[in-house]
This record gives structure tokens, sequence and C-alpha cells, in this order.
């Protein structure tokens, strides 16, 4: 085609684009982006968000209706060789450059995101950007977490959420009709264990998907020796790399299937409402009009033949929990010098006694609250349950936290929240029973 022409079309098809509201009825689209995590160890998380809002701000969401929590603390870290930039896989481009820093730092709270979704202005006055939700019955909201989990909770930099806590606030924003219809994509070890069973109703016009399901654990992927950790998870980078491939015209049931089947290594799942995942993603991720634009050009103009983007596959992918130790053996398998080996060595074997350390005590608490019943207690330490009991849950979770390890700052502590779960969930044990015996075994 000649120049010329191809370039008259893409101005005519860029003014066509200009003048498409953003959804069908004068909706609106709306996304909140959560990396719930801290540390440079844990770079993956803020990468796989830094990385969602850069789709989504491609695909024409403005900054004013997209809210970004995250700790912001690894870009100008002292471990990253690359000051300023962030990237989400090997030999990637920066996704850092723009995000909105809505509320970052001591602003990164169960409290602050849950203000945030239901809309309460007041609650965040003078913390962060001070942006809320401000969607309407005709929007749809967009809400992508990604961070450590347990059963029945996700972790923030202080403090956890649990899922009834989670769901509550979905709830209150159904009531308050803040969306049309709303899309939820959770990366968590269990994260699964936040939305099923029925905890998420199936009338709240919600489509959730997670990294796995409530069981298991969500893995990291893309070492990079440079940096020296994983750059990304699993699922995110599938659903994001999915969408940066072919666009945001395909449906939400395609991605979904796409994702599951390219992530082997945990169960994506989904919940709520499925009524609605036959339509676009465009709906959610934004690139209603860009996206038809877009295909446009490439149908009349072949525009972008044999650029799209390829397939990654994740051949070093690990569960999130043991990451510290793939990066130790890592950086064991790269050390050049004797002393540098003998370091990492030493490091390998701090990480190990902590590790044994946290699940001792674990293991102690239960045999406690067990009564010496070994049966009982190898049940306990060997099993995971869905929770149901959240005010046991969440009150024996909140005095470990208190009383042995933060939970919300020592991720291996947070692994150990399924036994203390399951103990809520038994007939043996009482929620007093339980906090008694955490007093007993951490000294207070």
């Amino acid at each position: 085609m000649d120049i010329a022409v191809k370039s008259l079309l893409l101005l005519s098809l860029a003014c066509l684009a200009s003048a498409l509201p953003d959804l069908a009825g004068d909706g609106k689209h709306w996304a909140v982006l959560v990396a719930g995590s801290s540390t440079f160890s844990n770079y993956r998380h803020q990468a796989d968000v830094c990385h969602a809002y850069q789709i989504l701000h491609k695909h024409g969401i403005p900054d004013e209706r997209i809210i970004v929590l995250m700790m912001d603390d690894i870009a100008e870290s002292r471990e990253n060789p690359t000051k300023g930039i962030i990237i989400n896989k090997l030999n990637g481009t920066d996704v850092y450059h723009g995000v909105p820093k809505d509320y970052t730092g001591i602003h990164v709270t169960p409290e602050i995101f849950l203000s945030v979704i239901t809309g309460d202005k007041e609650a965040v006055a003078g913390k962060g950007s001070g942006k809320v939700l401000e969607s309407g019955p005709k929007d749809h909201v967009f809400i992508n977490f990604v961070d450590h989990g347990a059963p029945g909770f996700v972790a923030f930099p202080r403090g956890t959420l649990s899922a009834k806590n989670l769901v509550s606030a979905l709830e209150k924003m159904h009531e308050k009709k803040m969306y049309k219809q709303l899309v939820f994509y959770m990366e968590a070890c269990e994260s699964g264990s936040m939305f099923a069973e029925g905890l998420l109703p199936a009338d709240l016009n919600i489509f959730a998907t997670t990294a796995a399901n409530a069981k298991e654990s969500s893995y990291a992927c893309y070492y990079d020796k440079l940096r020296r950790t994983f750059l990304g998870d699993v699922y995110s980078v599938k659903w994001m790399e999915d969408t940066d491939r072919v666009g945001t015209s395909e449906s939400l049931a395609k991605q979904f299937t796409t994702v599951k089947e390219e992530v082997k290594t945990s169960h994506v799942q989904e919940y709520g409402d499925m009524k609605f995942s036959t339509e676009e993603i465009q709906e959610f991720q934004g690139g209603v009009s860009g996206s038809r634009v877009e295909s446009t050009l490439k149908r009349i103009t072949n525009f972008g033949a044999g650029a799209l983007p390829v397939k990654y596959p994740c051949k070093d992918s690990v569960a999130s929990p043991n990451v510290p130790l793939a990066v130790l053996y890592h950086r064991l398998n790269d050390a050049e010098t004797e002393g540098e080996k003998i370091e990492i060595r030493s490091m390998l074997a701090e990480e190990l006694l902590e590790r044994n350390q946290i699940a001792g005590v674990m293991e102690n608490i239960v045999k406690n609250a067990s009564s010496a019943n070994g049966d009982l207690a190898h049940t306990i330490l060997s099993t995971i349950t869905q929770p149901r009991d959240f005010d046991c849950a969440e009150s024996v979770v909140d005095a470990f936290s208190n009383m042995c390890y933060n939970v919300a700052e020592v991720d291996y502590a947070f692994r150990q929240v399924y036994a203390l779960v399951n103990m809520c969930e038994h007939t043996a044990f009482s929620a007093e029973g339980i906090l008694s015996s955490i007093r007993t075994v951490c000294g207070h």
C-alpha cells in the first residue's frame, strides 16, 4: 500500500478512535492495581503491577482512573543495578516509567486498599494521592492484586487481608452501585481460597480468576542473573503477555483458557459470575476504540504482520515460598570465587535455619493445642483447609503475628498460617485454646 495512503488511513482511524466513548452507554474504565509486598527479594510483584499499568495506559485508560498501590522500594533500591528501571521479563523494556505512585510506603495497607475500592475518600484523606474509585453503575472496574497468600488471606507490607473482609468490600461496592461489571485477577499462593466454595457470590456481577487453587502455591519465573531475583510470576506474566500478544479483542473466557493452558505449575481458577466472561477483555483492560482500530489496520494494511510478541516459556519457575532459596542456589551456581561461595553457603544455612525455627514454633503451637494428641497434630500440620470461621482465623493469625513472627514481614511465617486455619476449622479446637497455645509457645 502507498505510504501516503497508509498515513492518511492511520490519521483517519486515529481520529475515529478518539471520538469513540470508553464503553457502550457512556460507561468508563476504572482500575486498581496492588503489589502487596516489599523488599527487593519480592521484585516480581511490583514488576507485575507496573507491567499491568503499562497495558492499561497503552489501551487508553487515563491515569486519573488508574489507582496504584505499591511499596515503591525496588526501582531505586541499592540492590537494583539499573536504578529507576523495572523489567518484567528477561531483556525486557522498562515498565516503571510513568506509573502513578498513588499509595506507597506506609500507605500500602489492607485498610487503605479497602477504602480505595469502596470509594471512601474520608478514610484516605492526607494519605498518598487520596484517589479512590469514583465509578458508577455504568462503569467497568478491573482489580489486579499481586503478593503472597495463605488459605483465606493475602499479605500487605503491613498486615493481612482476609477473604471475608475482601468479599465484604466487594459486596459494599455492589450495594453502592459502583460498577456495572467487575473483573478481579489475583496472583498469590492459595489465591483460590479468597473466592472458593461460595465465598464470592455469583450474583455480584464479578468475574475473578486466580493464579492457584485454594491449596497450592503460585510460582515465580524469569530469574535474572544481573538483578539476582525473579522478574515475574507465572500467572501474571502469562495473562499480560497474552494481552501484549493478541490485544484486547479476545474474550475474558478465551484469555482465561489460554492462561490456564500455559500455566503448567499451578491450577488457574475462575469464580463468580461466568455470564459475562464472553465479553472482550477490552471492556476491562481498556482499548475499546484502540483495539478496533488496530484490528482494522491489520486487516486493511497488513500493519504489524509478523510483529506480534512471541510467547516466552517459563522454564525456570519455582514455587513462591521457595524463591529465597532458589535465588541463593542461582547465586551459588554463578559464584566465581571460593570466598563468594562460602558467603552464599552461609546465607543458605541461615535461611534454612530460620525456616526450621519458624516451622518448629508452629509445630509446638499445634502440639500444645492438641493436648499431646500426635495423630491430631499430624493432621493439622499436613493438610490445607478452606477457611470458614474467619472470626477465629483472623484472631489467631493476628496473635501469631504479634507474638511470634510478623507474617507481613516474614514471608515464611505467613506460610504457616494454614495450620492456624486448620485448627479453627476443626471441632477439637477453640479460638481461646489456640490463643492460649500461641501465648505459651511464644512467651507472652
